[in-house]
């Protein structure tokens, strides 16, 4: 009896696997045969940034870059091709795109976003500079509030500037900057001397900051938080108008 237990549990285990098994190829072949139903677009806005909208996401994932996706055939997909037109827009950092068991398409994107803005004397010839020192342009959606870097001398600065050794200093900076909500806010405008060296203005008070070479950044910049902690509440806000941090464990004010 047991013996014929056993054996009657086996069929029926067998049996079951099978019959799920079988029903799981039923829902793939079914799942995969299936036309596409809706587009689902999600952009994670982590930074608060809406350089790209959903529709502009929805406009980028059609056949061809012509038809619309719903009603698409699976033989007709080519999901990589969807996800690598959307990696190819600007301001897009990373994308997903994969289909669910409804045949509904779902579009993941990830923005980039800039940590800074290189100004021109005609501001229709800025743009927006990334946290990898690629250029991005100006959106008419969304205007970041990044910090503006010109170079003195009213020549240009483009974003190659920030791609060799020289310039991943400066780029450095920047995210030093973009990093720290307290100097983000605080620092106005920064400038690139021709000799390479830094100065910024602020947002409260009129002094001009001489940082120096883009180099012991956060050591600079404690100095910088010793005057603003010290000197101001003493003396006022506009006793001086310059604030040396050039050198080393020096603070130098006129």
């Amino acid at each position: 009896m047991k013996l014929k237990r056993k054996i009657h549990n086996v069929v029926f285990a067998t049996g079951t696997l099978l019959l799920l098994g079988g029903l799981a190829v039923f829902a793939g072949v079914k799942q995969a045969n299936r036309p596409v139903g809706q587009v689902i677009v999600t952009i994670n806005n982590e930074f608060n940034n809406y350089f790209i909208s959903e529709q502009e996401v929805t406009n980028l994932l059609t056949r061809g870059g012509e038809r619309r996706l719903e009603g698409t055939p699976p033989d007709e997909l080519d999901l990589p091709a969807l996800e690598a037109r959307l990696k190819a827009h600007s301001f897009v950092k990373d994308a997903q795109v994969y289909r669910d068991l409804s045949g509904n398409i779902h579009a993941e994107v990830r923005q980039n976003r800039p940590i800074a803005r290189l100004t021109h004397s005609d501001t229709r010839l800025d743009s927006y500079l990334d946290a990898d020192g690629h250029k991005l342009p100006l959106s008419s959606l969304f205007t970041a509030r990044v910090v503006p870097v010109a170079r003195q001398g009213g020549i240009p600065l483009a974003a190659s500037f920030f791609q060799d050794s020289t310039g991943q200093r400066y780029l450095e900076l920047l995210r030093y900057i973009d990093e720290k909500p307290f100097w983000r806010a605080q620092i106005a405008e920064v400038f690139i001397g021709s000799n390479g060296k830094v100065s910024f203005t602020q947002q409260v008070g009129d002094q001009r900051v001489e940082f120096g070479f883009p180099e012991n950044i956060s050591e600079k910049f404690a100095k910088l938080m010793v005057f603003y902690r010290q000197i101001p509440p003493a003396l006022g806000w506009n006793t001086y108008h310059r604030v040396n941090v050039e050198f080393k464990d020096q603070i130098i004010c006129e």
